[in-house]
């Protein structure tokens, strides 16, 4: 049996294009904008474009439709230096807005402006599966910093959740005892560079050692900023046991 013709295929001649092929539901928030990416490209590591130097920018393909072709367009944007570059990739057509981001960044592969991100090889980042999930990771809720924030509660202990402790100062701690003065950060081992599970890539090396010595140095100097503030800085790594972790802050927080 033979495969029915999209709309397009059979020609909009007379209407435009319905907005369920191209136009995506209103007030959907960031997150749920790029996840809608993510899966039509194949997962997160697939929507980079190489800017060069070992540098890249997360793209966005985009769906628009002329009025005077009454066909659907795709395009793919990023940022760079504060700008968005955009680059035509070529008409879809099919009838829903997921199908035609698929075949947007179909065209995107086929016209060589993509670059897969380098797999990052590590003790949980070794695999492309793993690698798409870890690029997923949320910057809050995390599995470990969930737990953490479970085990003080039920010690009594309250606090503030992804809050700055310097309202000045951008950097924003996962828990945080304002009377007390006591931030806590839930460091990932591989973003936050942990002595004992980092293993640096081998691929586009340069790159991800800048990265990471990057948030390393950024961990300092948040650490030197909150201290001479008079904050007491605790930083947890998400492998530790998350009990011991909780007596540990328990014991300075009651302190």
């Amino acid at each position: 049996m033979t495969e029915p013709a999209s709309r397009a295929q059979r020609g909009w001649k007379r209407d435009s294009p319905p907005d369920r092929a191209w136009k995506g539901r209103p007030g959907r928030s960031r997150d749920a904008l790029a996840a809608e990416q993510d899966r039509a490209a194949g997962g997160r590591h697939r929507r980079s474009v190489d800017l060069g130097n070992g540098r890249l920018a997360r793209a966005s393909v985009e769906l628009k439709v002329l009025p005077d072709t009454r066909r659907i367009r795709a395009y793919l944007r990023w940022s760079n230096a504060g700008k968005s570059p955009a680059r035509y990739l070529g008409q879809v057509d099919h009838d829903r807005r997921a199908a035609n981001l698929v075949a947007g960044w179909k065209l995107a592969w086929e016209k060589g402006l993509l670059a897969e991100e380098p797999p990052v090889e590590g003790s949980w980042a070794s695999s492309a599966a793993v690698r798409a999930s870890m690029r997923g990771n949320r910057n809050k809720d995390t599995k470990p910093e969930l737990r953490l924030r479970s085990l003080l509660h039920k010690q009594g202990l309250r606090y503030r959740v992804a809050s700055r402790p310097l309202p000045q100062l951008r950097r924003t701690a996962d828990v945080l005892f304002s009377k007390q003065k006591v931030a806590v950060f839930v460091d990932g081992c591989y973003w936050h560079g942990c002595p004992e599970h980092l293993r640096e890539s081998t691929k586009n090396a340069g790159f991800w050692h800048s990265k990471i010595e990057g948030n390393r140095a950024r961990d300092a100097e948040t650490d030197r900023l909150l201290r001479e503030a008079g904050w007491t800085v605790i930083r947890v790594w998400e492998h530790e046991d998350p009990e011991a972790a909780c007596a540990r802050i328990s014991e300075v927080v009651r302190r």
